[in-house]
């Protein structure tokens, strides 16, 4: 997993509309690089909808924020219009980006152990270095925890 100093890993993937971002898209301004397991469940829903209402003091520390998980670019779009989210939501479904921030990995699901996604939140600054991880998201006080 990236630790506080490290570079943000290179990436190329799509949006929610099926552009291409890459990682140096988002050199220049502080980012908040968010990583959950799947669109419109509860906890997913919870987290995206705490830093939807609290995007504007987001915004107002300087902060980019954008969202990723394994879903398609449809579902994202799906889930970004139901809820009215103002930021970006990524699509990584060959997981190499989740791979390369270290938010793929071992997870309990009802007594087994499987392969998913880690909710992690990478927190970057405007030359991409890391400044913070917070492995321990509270999806209802998020953006608290961020800011």
């Amino acid at each position: 997993m990236l630790k506080p100093g490290d570079r943000m890993p290179d990436f190329e993937v799509v949006d929610q509309d099926g552009n291409t971002v890459r990682s140096a898209d988002l050199i220049g301004r502080k980012t908040i690089i968010y990583f959950y397991p799947k669109d419109n469940t509860s906890g997913c829903t919870a987290e995206a909808c705490n830093l939807r209402d609290n995007y504007g003091a987001l915004e107002a520390a300087g902060y980019n924020v954008v969202g990723v998980s394994k879903d398609s670019a449809a579902s994202h779009r799906r889930f970004k219009d139901r809820y009215s989210l103002p930021f970006t939501l990524l699509s990584d479904s060959s997981t190499q980006m989740l791979q390369a921030f270290g938010a793929w990995g071992e997870k309990k699901m009802y007594g087994k152990t499987v392969m998913g996604t880690l909710r992690r939140t990478f927190i970057f600054s405007e030359d991409g270095t890391l400044e913070r991880v917070i492995e321990k998201v509270d999806t209802k006080a998020h953006a608290a925890q961020i800011l």
